[in-house]
């Protein structure tokens, strides 16, 4: 799944090409529409298929932003009124910007184009996913889905590392192991399995040791160790493990930074790695450097 540093580079990717543009119409495959007259939620989330082509058309692109793991593309229609089209990658969406559908270039995605935003000049967004798990929400407001208000706080900004610690402290996550917590978007946003192992082994973390017995100052040392993981992956273009793309079709590097993710060997003291699943994921640790 694509985590924040991911979500970052689609974004940063999206700002220059398709800010300022008006969406002219909107085409949903045969999938989607068979799913969603089955009573599947099939991404398009809270809105039959036709609701949602609908409403799109004269509406203008003026700013897109990442928020945790979501795209949040700002709309105003042609009265002047906002809203929210949010998007999440799932397990293995992709957002394309082209100008046909044969330019992108792997048939993989091609063959499970959804979503296509048409604009004024006749080039187009397109939302591939090869597995159909993420999802694109219209709203007037962030309130209109309030899990996205649950969200923690960016991991960048003043407050998140007061709001890490103060939720390490509540009944509920004292007893959860270290790499649970961290991976909840409501402590952390933005970290998933990739970084949060990353982080762990950076600092000789055992992923199942608990909360509580990480003194205050390791969990301090861990939160900075999180941010700098992420920002170095960010500046890397992300991880392209399996199905995550750039707009462009592009790879990131930072999969070839990795320490400890996925890997056969400790690459301090050369013992196997070990796996353990944590929160439904497969957590791979040094069972010699990490306590």
């Amino acid at each position: 799944m694509p985590e924040l540093p991911e979500v970052e580079g689609v974004v940063r990717g999206l700002q220059p090409v398709v800010t300022g543009k008006l969406i002219k119409s909107v085409d949903v495959s045969p999938t989607i529409i068979h799913s969603k007259e089955n009573g599947k939620e099939a991404i398009i989330k809270g809105a039959d298929v036709e609701s949602f082509q609908s409403a799109l058309p004269g509406m203008a692109i003026v700013r897109i932003e990442r928020r945790s793991k979501y795209i949040y593309f700002h709309l105003k229609n042609q009265d002047g009124e906002s809203f929210l089209l949010v998007s999440h990658l799932g397990m293995s969406g992709a957002w394309f910007y082209v100008r046909s559908l044969d330019d992108i270039m792997e048939e993989k995605f091609k063959k499970h184009s959804h979503v296509t935003l048409h604009f004024d000049e006749d080039d187009m967004l397109v939302y591939a996913d090869i597995r159909r798990f993420g999802e694109l929400r219209l709203l007037e407001t962030e309130a209109d889905y309030p899990p996205l208000l649950l969200m923690a706080p960016e991991p960048f900004d003043k407050g998140a590392l007061d709001h890490y610690l103060n939720m390490s402290l509540l009944p509920r996550y004292e007893n959860k192991p270290i790499k649970e917590f961290i991976m909840d978007g409501h402590v952390v946003s933005g970290c998933g399995n990739i970084y949060a192992t990353e982080a762990l082994f950076n600092l000789r973390i055992h992923p199942a040791r608990k909360v509580k017995r990480i003194s205050k100052e390791r969990k301090i040392q861990l939160f900075h160790e999180i941010v700098a993981v992420l920002l170095d992956s960010i500046e890397n273009g992300g991880s392209t493990i399996s199905d995550y793309r750039s707009i462009n079709g592009g790879a990131g590097t930072m999969q070839h930074r990795l320490q400890m993710y996925s890997k056969k060997k400790c690459p301090i003291c050369g013992k196997p790695t070990k796996q353990k699943t944590i929160a439904g994921r497969t957590s791979t640790y040094c069972g010699s450097c990490q306590k």
